[in-house]
């Protein structure tokens, strides 16, 4: 069983979020105790005096134990743009993640770590998700959002993280619009082109039920 995994996407909005807590959940029903972090997070408001994020917030939410906030999401932005924009003043440096990372090993058995925007989303002048993932030693679990160019999107994407050296552990099926045509032709040609384990198809749902969506997602055996 791998200690932890960084849970990426096709793009920003695939529902790498829903995703990471139908995750979370999934290793508490096996008997696990998971903690999870979004390092990375930009749009955050104001509340109870800092910054926070919504998705953030709703990992601390389903954690196992409790955990404090900036262990979390310690690179808070409130701007909407980009981390390397929005972080201008206050960059993100990795071994600052790698740090808060390892305090959460200590605390669960497993750790996901939510990544911000795609693979390729720049954290810094300098680096991105992928550095992200190579810095914490990580698998990744690529989420695709399954929509109009998610074949695309997902065959660019693999190859960027094979490239990069990091070990794809799996991809989740995010169906993301209710109207899509040929949804399910769209998984299965995705599924072939991938020399990468379907870790799940979760439903298109307004509300999230995240048990439900949990019971969609199966890993392999010594993951």
């Amino acid at each position: 069983m791998e200690k932890g995994y960084l849970i990426t996407g096709t793009d920003t909005d695939v529902g790498k979020t829903w995703a990471t807590i139908a995750l979370m959940h999934h290793f508490k029903s096996q008997g696990k105790s998971v903690v999870g972090m979004k390092p990375v997070a930009s749009g955050c408001f104001m509340h109870e005096g800092q910054l926070k994020n919504e998705d953030a917030l709703l990992i601390q939410e389903n954690a196992s134990v409790k955990l404090d906030y900036d262990l979390i999401n310690p690179y808070a932005y409130e701007l909407p743009v980009s981390p390397h924009l929005a972080g201008i003043k206050n960059p993100v440096i990795l071994n600052e993640v790698a740090l808060r990372f390892e305090a959460l090993k200590e605390l669960a058995d497993i750790v996901l770590v939510e990544g911000a925007g795609g693979w390729c989303t720049p954290l810094n002048e300098r680096e991105d998700i992928s550095d992200l993932a190579k810095s914490l030693a990580l698998p990744v679990i690529m989420v695709v959002a399954i929509r109009l160019g998610c074949i695309n999107h997902a065959k660019l994407t693999y190859q960027a993280i094979k490239r990069s050296g990091v070990k794809c552990a799996g991809w989740i099926a995010m169906c993301t619009d209710p109207d899509l045509l040929s949804r399910d032709e769209n998984i299965q040609t995705i599924k072939t082109a991938l020399d990468a384990s379907l870790l799940g198809v979760l439903p298109y749902m307004e509300v999230a039920d995240f048990s439900f969506l949990s019971e969609q997602l199966s890993m392999p055996t010594g993951q």
